[in-house]
């Protein structure tokens, strides 16, 4: 009887578990709907900035300042690898290049990063991923980055890109400091481009290019979140199933075992 109990309280405890998951599966998929619609709204905001740096041919700049990477995550796991492929990328690029500054937006790179390369982040960015990011917060994020004075030589955004509803790519995207574009080899054909127009335009591109990975990773981790949700629901099906036949057969033998028992116990009364 005690592994009757302990098998209903296991079926019971799934099947709280498989209600959690299917929740959340919906929710994800509501958040990711949105998501989605609001992406393409945000994705001119970084193809535009990318093909300005593309057209006036601008490049890294020499020196030994080191390097720049900016981790786009969240504050909320449960969402398959997302959050892990970053800080895996990371990494790497630490390991090849101690001389690197992380600036990491949500929690949970900051996380996988914090044990090994605590001394590499240069900033953190908490409270992402909750509600979904408007531009003013991208703002704020890259006023931050511009007052706190970081230098560097090369520099990247980490960020997932959307592809479908089951699959995400990795994404490096340059970042490119206000040297680097005033010292553009193309950037004479603009017209009336001083130094306060060059970094007004590099203040907002900086700004448009947050905006646009976060609203990418933001998709990319609805779509994965549901995903897994609806794994996690189906594996916790699979289990009930088992659990259920389990439960069945073990209370089949403890019945089959009493009326033995009573047949035995009666047998012998009656000898």
């Amino acid at each position: 009887m005690a592994t009757l109990k302990m098998i209903s309280i296991r079926l019971k405890s799934v099947k709280n578990i498989q209600k959690i998951t299917q929740s959340m599966k919906m929710v994800s998929a509501a958040k990711y709907t949105k998501a989605e619609r609001e992406l393409k709204l945000a994705r001119p905001y970084g193809v535009g900035a990318q093909e300005f740096y593309k057209k006036a041919e601008v490049k890294d700049e020499e020196g030994e300042k080191g390097q720049l990477i900016i981790a786009v995550s969240s504050d909320r796991g449960l969402c398959g690898a997302v959050h892990s492929s970053i800080g895996r990328i990371v990494k790497a690029d630490i390991a090849a290049n101690p001389n690197t500054k992380v600036v990491i937006i949500g929690d949970k790179v900051r996380n996988i990063l914090q044990r090994l390369y605590g001394k590499n982040i240069a900033m953190v960015v908490t409270e992402v991923g909750r509600k979904p990011a408007v531009f003013g917060d991208a703002a704020l994020i890259a006023q931050s980055i511009i007052n706190s004075g970081l230098e560097f030589s090369k520099g990247k955004i980490l960020f997932n890109t959307f592809r479908t509803v089951v699959s995400f790519r990795t994404t490096e995207m340059p970042l490119y400091s206000q040297t680097a574009v005033a010292n553009a080899s193309k950037l004479p054909i603009y017209d009336s481009l001083d130094s306060d127009v060059i970094q007004s335009y590099t203040e907002f591109s900086l700004a448009s290019l947050l905006f646009y990975s976060m609203k990418e990773n933001a998709t990319s981790e609805q779509s994965s979140r549901m995903t897994a949700m609806d794994n996690a629901s189906k594996n916790a099906g699979e289990m009930i199933d088992k659990l259920t036949m389990t439960f069945n057969r073990t209370r089949q033998a403890v019945i089959t075992r009493e009326l033995i028992e009573i047949i035995s116990d009666h047998s012998a009364f009656g000898s």
